[in-house]
């Protein structure tokens, strides 16, 4: 797989198809609107739903996410299965990823797919399963639908054959650190 060329792509504004440390997924630069507002519409999905952010670790989480519990520092760290964690804000990330109320779900990966464009990109990137909004998520490749495959600039052609793990358990957190599981 030719990373730098991928990379670059996303630099550029490009949508993706990847493996990711759950499903797969839908990707581009979070922080690019055009680009998102793309996965929106290979998705078929409302804008009113936000997306799932993935970084590489801490220092990419605090230059997004400008207050959160110290608490998600623990959860992060002792997370024994992939764990997305909606904190009450972020900046610089686009308006489309988050959610009506201002929070963003986001995950620190530890995908090596994941973490190579993460790092190559120096920035987050959107991870929404990579479905028509309402379908069932696929959990391999050739369960995903044509017309996606057809729509993105770019397919990550790696674990092409694997079957995926189920979505991440996603939990919120409040400034004042109360928990709310919201999927397990």
């Amino acid at each position: 797989m030719d990373y730098p060329k991928v990379i670059e792509q996303l630099k550029n504004g490009a949508t993706m198809l990847y493996p990711t440390d759950t499903v797969w997924g839908l990707g581009c630069d979070a922080t690019n609107e055009e680009a998102c507002q793309r996965i929106l519409a290979i998705k078929k999905r409302p804008t009113t739903k936000s997306f799932i952010v993935l970084v590489d670790g801490f220092a990419m989480l605090e230059k997004y996410v400008p207050d959160f519990n110290p608490i998600c520092y623990d959860l992060a760290d002792l997370a024994t299965s992939p764990l997305t964690i909606i904190y009450p804000s972020a900046k610089g990330i686009a308006a489309s990823v988050l959610a009506e109320d201002g929070t963003v779900g986001i995950r620190i990966t530890q995908d090596p797919i994941c973490l190579k464009l993460i790092r190559g990109l120096r920035k987050p990137i959107v991870s929404t399963s990579a479905n028509i909004s309402g379908d069932r998520t696929a959990k391999s490749f050739q369960e995903i639908s044509a017309s996606i495959k057809d729509e993105v600039d770019v397919i990550v052609e790696e674990r092409l054959t694997e079957t995926m793990e189920k979505p991440s358990q996603i939990i919120r957190i409040g400034l004042n650190g109360d928990v709310q599981i919201i999927r397990s």
